[in-house]
């Protein structure tokens, strides 16, 4: 699985950081989402495509490798 985001989509809601807090961040100064890891470990996939599902802003793209 490869995770990539758009920034300029983000909302900053944080529905990534609440449901896959491993693997995505907000920034402070602007709110947006970061990437932590751009392959999670198979443990996380399943957050991580619930995180793509809840984005607002569908700033989160998910790839299967």
């Amino acid at each position: 699985m490869q995770v990539t985001v758009d920034q300029d989509r983000c909302c900053g809601s944080g529905q990534c950081v609440l449901t896959a807090p491993e693997v995505f961040d907000q920034g402070e100064d602007d709110g947006l989402v970061r990437l932590l890891p751009q392959r999670p470990d198979p443990a996380r996939q399943a957050a991580v495509r619930l995180a793509a599902a809840l984005c607002p802003g569908g700033a989160i793209t998910v790839r299967d490798a």
